[in-house]
């Protein structure tokens, strides 16, 4: 029998700020080798934390040999790739292709090479359904056929049935033609910012003025580029015109409101272009790009669902790991967040047993709440200076009815991180109006004027965190402008860091955005701790 104090040894991929690996540290059965992490602020967060860890950029730099034989042995490879599956393309997007995806693969690929006994892939809960998918490219064709991976013919919509003109699919499947009518990225940024504040008179002023420049010099170029029976290229012409007379004439909301009708139609076919051109740079195989009376034109492709890709690679009799999914609810194991995470575990065959997933001890009569996680921080003032968080503020006398999840965080002196955003002038009148549990859409219409269309704001915008209950999924809380349950502020980063289970002894790193997203991106570390802890059964475990 091995023995039980033996710690195992850990690579972090996609590490983040490494709340995973954070929880796999605080078993006190695990060391971390390795990390890798390409944002520079998640970096120093991780550098800071995480001991005598090295920290590399680059994921594809655990697939070489010289980190193979640098390592050596590796029990454990963690880790949360981020995953926007390639099919969640829809007409509304102006990407076909996410980038992401490519990642997936890499923690794979990963897994193959550092040959680890077991993996732990963290990711978001619709990971595990047919939503998150990969488009078939040409270096895909020979894993497919060497592990039988299922693939399902799809389609990617490129161009509304009102927007289609003669020859657009000889244009769409060659790169070359592609290369010759897609625009600078910027000039477009600058054109579709104009276009998608089209039903906000003040924002779609205000963003007219601001890129007038940018929008002149393009108006001057698509003008020049007219020529005749060239629909893409008068089209251009037709924008370009539109943006020089709204700038020479009144500049008034109807001529604005006339300005986004005569650029529409070359924004759209722009879209197209940039769908049809990451289609082309990612080699994905079209079998034909179909017009169609419904659904205008689109590129016949196939795909393959992501956790299909996975189970099948590695659960393949040749790569030998034992693999179980499932989701798991991070207020099962004593978060006071309803954070619902996809979890795969992977054991090679020979050590698994029954493999499982932690079962947590936490149910609705005693979930853990908001209040347990920050209500003793309530009377401590926050800062907007991030420079003052990063210094940190004495922490001298306890709350008699502090929590037990209060007193785990509660592990410093200092408390770090004490940062919520400046509350402005509108944002106070919002935050008074706000009760406990209600969100933007609670809010009197004459408190609702700033944005475009606010009946597809999200639930989650201006939401005011109830005490009793757990919160939301916690994300980058600054940007949704949560607000704290009694207090008319926003809530802080260690705030959204307790309620992660982050303690106060983890200090983050790095500009004040960077700080709240790190902190959402992360996985819980009672969550982690978990896993870990169950992880160690199987490792455990005779050869």
């Amino acid at each position: 029998m091995k023995s039980k104090t033996r710690k195992y040894s850990v690579v972090d991929l996609f590490a983040g700020a490494g709340g995973l690996s954070y929880g796999f540290l605080q078993t006190g059965r695990f060391e971390v080798k390795a990390a890798f992490e390409n944002n520079r602020n998640a970096q120093l967060t991780y550098h800071k934390n995480h001991g005598t860890a090295e920290v590399y950029d680059d994921v594809s730099e655990a697939l070489t040999d010289e980190m193979k034989t640098k390592l050596g042995r590796i029990d454990v490879v963690i880790g949360g790739p981020p995953c926007q599956g390639f099919s969640n393309a829809n007409r509304q997007k102006n990407h076909a292709v996410s980038q992401n995806n490519s990642l997936v693969k890499k923690f794979v690929q990963a897994i193959l090479h550092l040959e680890p006994t077991a993996f732990v892939m963290e990711n978001v809960s619709m990971l595990q359904s047919n939503i998150h998918r990969f488009y078939v490219d040409r270096h895909d064709r020979e894993t497919i056929k060497k592990y039988g991976i299922m693939v399902t013919p799809t389609d990617i919509p490129l161009l509304d049935v009102e927007y289609l003109f003669d020859g657009v699919e000889e244009i769409v499947s060659n790169a070359e033609t592609i290369s010759k009518y897609l625009w600078n990225e910027n000039d477009y940024l600058a054109l579709n910012i104009i276009f998608k504040a089209r039903n906000n008179k003040k924002k779609l002023t205000v963003a007219l003025d601001k890129h007038k420049k940018r929008l002149l010099q393009l108006a001057t170029l698509l003008i020049t580029q007219q020529v005749e029976e060239n629909h893409i290229l008068n089209l251009g012409a037709k924008a370009g015109s539109a943006i020089q007379q709204y700038f020479d004439n009144l500049q008034t909301s109807a001529s604005a409101e006339a300005l986004c009708k005569d650029i529409e139609e070359s924004i759209m076919i722009q879209r197209m272009l940039s769908k049809a051109n990451e289609i082309h740079e990612n080699k994905i195989v079209v079998s034909q790009y179909d017009r169609t009376s419904t659904h205008g034109l689109i590129a016949k492709v196939n795909s393959m669902a992501v956790i299909d890709y996975i189970e099948a690679i590695l659960g393949a009799q040749s790569n030998g790991y034992a693999i179980k999914k499932g989701i798991l609810s991070a207020t099962a194991f004593g978060a006071p967040q309803k954070r619902m995470r996809f979890v795969v575990i992977g054991v090679k065959m020979k050590k698994t047993g029954d493999l499982t997933l932690p079962v947590g001890t936490f149910s609705e009569i005693n979930f853990r709440t908001v209040k347990d996680a920050i209500s003793d921080l309530e009377s401590v003032e926050t800062t907007s200076d991030v420079s003052i968080g990063n210094e940190g503020v004495p922490l001298n006398v306890e709350p008699t009815d502090i929590s037990i999840l209060g007193r785990q965080l509660r592990n410093s002196k200092r408390l770090y991180n004490h940062v919520s955003t400046a509350t402005t002038s509108e944002a106070l009148k919002r935050f008074k109006a706000i009760k406990p549990g209600g969100n933007f859409h609670t809010l009197a219409d004459e408190l609702k004027t700033s944005y475009s269309d606010p009946t597809r704001t999200q639930n989650t915008i201006y939401l005011r965190l109830n005490y009793d209950e757990p919160s939301g999924t916690v994300v980058n809380v600054r940007k949704s402008m949560w607000i704290h349950p009694v207090k008319h502020r926003a809530l802080s980063i260690r705030e959204a860091a307790r309620l992660q289970t982050f303690p106060d002894s983890f200090v983050f790193c790095g500009t004040k955005d960077s700080q709240y997203q790190q902190v959402g991106n992360a996985v819980p570390p009672i969550l982690a701790k978990a896993i870990a802890t169950h992880l160690c059964k199987y490792l455990d475990e005779d050869c």
